[in-house]
């Protein structure tokens, strides 16, 4: 993860262990912090997936028929709300986005889980994007559905917790 702890390094430990026991175990896992400080303050987690198996081959060699030939992201970022437009709006939010043969991604949609989203409900989200059951949603569709199936799941049993010392590393970043 990080040279540093973070205030959701164990929320991210806890989503990672979730996916690698339900056999969508993350190929890359990591935590950080907002690099300009008091303008754009967020924390945040990358999980890289590797569904189809595809990620350490060459971005040539990698099947055309593959439904993830480059990887998934999962994105959880927490935002102080203290950007210049005010926004995004303070506090969490899951995101999902495809790998491109670049190493870019496409446009992060929305994943319809709470912002502090129980490892079960994530891991959920996950296998539904997978299957291609939630598409990207705002900026893109190519031929995926639209999720209109609410949120997934419930909260983490540690949320309350987790929005503490988040709130807490937000308060003092943007007083710095």
């Amino acid at each position: 993860m990080n040279a540093r702890t973070l205030p959701h390094d164990p929320y991210t430990t806890a989503i990672t262990n979730a996916l690698t026991a339900a056999g969508l175990a993350p190929a890359e896992a990591w935590t950080s912090d907002g690099d300009t400080r008091g303008t754009y303050c967020y924390l945040n987690s990358v999980l890289t997936l590797d569904p189809s198996g595809t990620l350490a081959d060459d971005s040539d060699d990698a099947p055309t028929d593959s439904a993830w030939p480059h990887g998934l992201l999962l994105l959880w970022e927490w935002h102080t709300g203290a950007e210049e437009d005010g926004d995004p709006e303070r506090g969490p939010v899951w995101l999902f986005a495809e790998l491109k043969a670049d190493s870019s991604n496409e446009y992060p949609t929305s994943l319809p889980v709470h912002g502090y989203a129980s490892p079960a409900a994530v891991v959920d989200a996950a296998r539904k994007v997978v299957a291609r059951q939630i598409g990207a949603g705002h900026f893109h569709n190519f031929g995926s559905p639209q999720w209109d199936g609410g949120l997934i799941g419930g909260s983490w049993d540690q949320a309350d917790a987790l929005n503490a010392a988040c709130e807490a590393w937000g308060a003092n970043e943007t007083t710095e």
